[in-house]
């Protein structure tokens, strides 16, 4: 198969230019089964598990369509319009966004937190023609009048699940209204809960479904396995299996940025050359631990939820779910940081007793048991029991709170700082 395969979904001469220059060749089940109708201008919901190509699904049809209706910008306006959750999948997107439009007019510009407001301001001033964005910033600007999105006739939405899941429910509804009205809009997702669905059709005009795996499906490549133990075993467990393949790039996630930062220093104690991404890191310090990540100059990145969706890195041969998530569905967006672009990969769960629970929840979705590595499986009294409040630990690395007999000054501090991430939702990503 050749790129005369993305010629006959109806992509022009150019955007097939721009595809040859980026090394495809093959479209992939999402990209051959989207395209079409993108292109025939109908609204979409497309599902796919991570790592299946759904950005340059969407990205070259839209770009096609732009450059088949040439036309300049308005000023501080955009032409069309990504969202998405997190800094990380939103630099990510740019940067895709902007290998398709090269040697093209089109502009591409990208707003996320964290960063300074005013660069971004002065960017927009002459409009663009794609904006790529983070739902809290891009409503900071547009409080600032220094985005209009009245101009857009495309909206898409990428990772709609943790959208919701990061409670940005009330910013796209109050963005959708500031978008135009005769609009084409795209949902992109690897899980449809109801949510999802509420959202459709409330946003959403007869669209077409795209569904190229089951929702929550996990990738054939990945071999997952589940470690059972006591929390308090699991830093050290953890650091006897990074130690034992020492070359392989890896990813840690933990539930809390307190517990991930706190996992990352007892690495790095124990000789782990390791560094860590999550919601009390500035975008600097972000974008520089992806980096080394990718370079090579860490070999482990300790990472909370905000990094499941926005990490493309093509060497990640593992991932450790340090602490299982609280919400089935963040398992599948974790575990597809790795096999990547048809590559292998392996998903290790490091499961204590009162987690057990939530093991069960995760094996409910992806439709099959987990193979045990090690470790004796909890009794079912485990089973129904009520998963442990986001920030709650033993100290170890689970969650915020202290351990077991620590100085109150420390566990208050800790609990103001659940509380502060609690009003910082907004600007999250």
């Amino acid at each position: 198969m050749t790129l005369t395969d993305f010629r006959t979904l109806g992509l022009s001469d150019a955007v097939l230019n721009a595809i040859a220059a980026n090394g495809y060749d093959t479209p992939t089940p999402i990209q051959k089964d989207a395209i079409p109708h993108v292109l025939k201008g109908e609204d979409l919901i497309g599902l796919a598990q991570t790592g299946t190509g759904k950005t340059a699904a969407f990205g070259l049809p839209l770009v096609d369509q732009l450059l088949s209706n040439p036309g300049r910008p308005a000023p501080t306006g955009a032409r069309a319009l990504i969202l998405a959750p997190t800094r990380e999948l939103v630099n990510q997107i740019a940067k895709n966004i902007i290998s398709f439009v090269k040697g093209t007019p089109l502009r591409v510009t990208s707003v996320v937190g964290g960063v300074s407001i005013n660069g971004q301001i002065k960017r927009l001033a002459k409009g663009t023609d794609i904006l790529v964005a983070t739902p809290g910033r891009l409503l900071d600007l547009v409080d600032r009048q220094a985005v209009r999105l009245d101009t857009a006739s495309f909206l898409v939405l990428d990772e709609a699940d943790q959208m919701l899941d990061l409670g940005f429910i009330h910013a796209l509804r109050k963005i959708s209204k500031l978008v135009a009205k005769e609009r084409q809009t795209l949902l992109f997702s690897a899980t449809m809960p109801r949510q999802i669905e509420d959202l459709a059709q409330t946003y959403l005009t007869d669209p077409v479904r795209v569904e190229v795996a089951p929702a929550g499906k996990t990738a054939d490549k990945i071999a997952q396995t589940v470690h059972f133990m006591d929390q308090k075993a699991k830093t050290g467990f953890l650091i006897d299996l990074l130690f034992g393949r020492p070359n392989d790039m890896s990813l840690v996630f933990c539930r809390t940025k307190h517990g991930a930062e706190r996992l990352m220093k007892k690495l790095v104690a124990a000789g782990v050359s390791a560094g860590s991404i999550h919601g009390n890191k500035s975008q600097n310090q972000r974008d520089r631990a992806i980096k080394g990540l990718r370079e090579g100059s860490i070999k482990v990145l300790v990472a909370t939820d905000v990094a499941a969706r926005g990490i493309d890195i093509p060497g990640v041969s593992h991932v450790y779910n340090f602490e299982l998530p609280e919400v089935a569905e963040a398992y599948v967006h974790r575990i597809g940081r790795t096999a990547r672009a048809g590559a292998e990969g392996d998903a290790v769960a490091l499961c204590a007793p009162e987690e057990f629970g939530l093991l069960r929840q995760i094996e409910k979705l992806i439709g099959f048991t987990i193979e045990i590595a090690s470790g004796e499986q909890p009794s079912a009294r485990f089973e129904s029991a009520k998963p442990a409040r986001k920030g709650r630990g033993n100290g170890s690395g689970r969650g915020g709170g202290a351990r077991p007999g620590a100085a109150k000054p420390k566990a208050f501090d800790e609990r103001k700082g659940r509380r502060k991430r609690n009003f910082s939702k907004r600007d999250a990503a």
